[in-house]
């Protein structure tokens, strides 16, 4: 059984902005909660640490697609099988909408419990929250 989610969020700063603080993955611990860290391994892949209830998981994604300002895409070669891709749109000068789209499998009872509790759902939401928060600091400094 595979799952996705999808949210999307406004935020108060430019396309610019939000895709500096995105297109560095080495921020997205910053961001996304349940990601202790990520390493890049060459200029496509890059290693994931994350903190999940219950167990840590490990992986390695790939970039698939990286259109700057506008879209990254990427996919598993190793571990938690998943594919994301974020778009970025241009809302006016000073807003933007960032969407993330997430497909994945989920393994074992606790990644069964989140897809069929919408836990997913509710992370991702908290996450582009605290990202926005990033994103308007950054653009209001």
């Amino acid at each position: 059984m595979s799952a996705s989610l999808l949210e999307t969020v406004d935020i108060n700063a430019p396309v610019s902005i939000a895709w500096a603080l995105w297109s560095d993955v080495t921020k997205w611990p910053d961001f996304l909660s349940h990601v202790r860290s990520v390493e890049q391994v060459d200029d496509r892949r890059f290693t994931w640490q994350l903190r999940l209830a219950g167990a840590d998981k490990n992986f390695v994604a790939e970039l698939t697609e990286v259109i700057p300002e506008d879209r990254i895409a990427w996919r598993t070669v190793d571990g938690v099988s998943h594919a994301g891709v974020v778009t970025f749109h241009r809302l006016s000068d000073m807003t933007s909408r960032v969407t993330l789209q997430i497909e994945y499998d989920p393994k074992g009872f606790i990644e069964h419990l989140g897809a069929l509790t919408n836990l997913d759902s509710v992370l991702a939401n908290y996450d582009l929250g605290e990202f926005q928060k990033l994103a308007e600091t950054t653009a209001a400094a």
